[in-house]
């Protein structure tokens, strides 16, 4: 047997130690890339967990932002934000329906032809406004239920303001003969002739505390409701006149005169600021028909004669 071609001992052992010492280094390299693969991905999952959470969050806070604006106008049903949507929705169908009608009609180009054929060219000035009648009823019939929300809003606002000052006046007199502020809002409420915006709001402020809640909270979820400055004046001067052991019938009685005198003062000035509106109606409605009452028959024969004038003779 020859002994030359056998390999040596030595050199064997050190070759496996240098592959096992590469395969622990790969091992280890391979652990620590699995690892960071994996922390890589975990920090992956928990942005988008983060993300999708802040979104939901948003659309959470969106929904009762739009409950809220839908509540304070008087639409407190479940469903009313998507009857908003709904309408809406409607509103955009029929805008685009009476474009389509308007184009298939040629109803404005049929204006603006009409228009072209007045004399001394003043119909070329209305014609770029006709051009955007389909456009301005696509907007108008788009933004129809907002503008009817918002309305009611208004409406509710102006009434719950007038009601106040005439509720206030009762509470403080009969605070003043020695009813508490529950007793002589049960009266008030009993005596009221109908069903208005604060006789509702009231009556919900009676159930909150007959099912437990306190006065103070009872009241701050009135101002709430109805987030009008007013009723979020007379919810703060009662809650410090409870919290500091005032006199009620006191605190209601200068609540009460105080409004009283700010109707005053709106009501002032809303008449001082009267002529300065009826200018712009004035200018813009009845002037022009003056004008062309008494002036638009003569108007009519210069614009003629100019514009005969004008024209090449052929």
């Amino acid at each position: 047997m020859d002994l030359e071609n056998e390999p040596d001992p030595v050199l064997t052992l050190a070759m496996m130690q240098l592959l096992i010492f590469f395969l622990i280094v790969a091992a280890v390299a391979l652990t620590g890339l699995l690892v960071k693969i994996s922390f890589a991905r975990r920090q992956t999952m928990r942005r988008l967990d983060d993300a999708i959470t802040d979104s939901l969050k948003t659309a959470r806070v969106e929904a009762s932002w739009l409950t809220r604006w839908l509540s304070r106008a008087g639409y407190r049903d479940p469903a009313a934000a998507f009857w908003l949507f709904a309408a809406t929705a409607g509103g955009v169908a029929i805008g685009l329906l009476a474009f389509w009608l308007l184009h298939l009609t040629q109803a404005v180009a049929l204006m603006a032809q009409s228009l072209s054929g007045l004399p001394g060219g003043f119909g070329e000035l209305f014609i770029g406004i006709v051009s955007l009648a389909p456009w301005f009823l696509l907007c108008v019939a788009t933004a129809a239920p907002v503008l009817v929300v918002r309305a009611a809003r208004r409406e509710r606002i102006a009434s719950i303001e007038r009601e106040l000052t005439i509720t206030l006046e009762l509470l403080a007199t009969t605070a003043e003969a020695g009813l508490g502020f529950d007793s002589a809002l049960a009266r008030i409420q009993e005596s009221a002739p109908s069903i208005t915006p604060l006789s509702e709001e009231l009556e919900i402020y009676q159930r909150d505390v007959l099912a437990g809640v306190s006065r103070l909270h009872a009241l701050r979820q009135i101002a709430k409701r109805i987030d009008v400055s007013t009723v979020t004046i007379f919810v703060s001067a009662l809650a410090q006149a409870e919290q500091a052991g005032a006199s009620l019938a006191e605190t209601l009685r200068i609540q009460a005169n105080d409004l009283r005198d700010r109707r005053k003062m709106q009501a002032l000035i809303q008449a001082q600021s009267l002529p300065v509106k009826l200018v712009f109606p004035l200018v813009i409605c009845f002037l022009p028909g003056l004008f062309f009452s008494t002036l638009g028959p003569a108007l009519h024969q210069l614009i003629k004669v100019v514009d005969g004038a004008l024209r090449p003779v052929r």
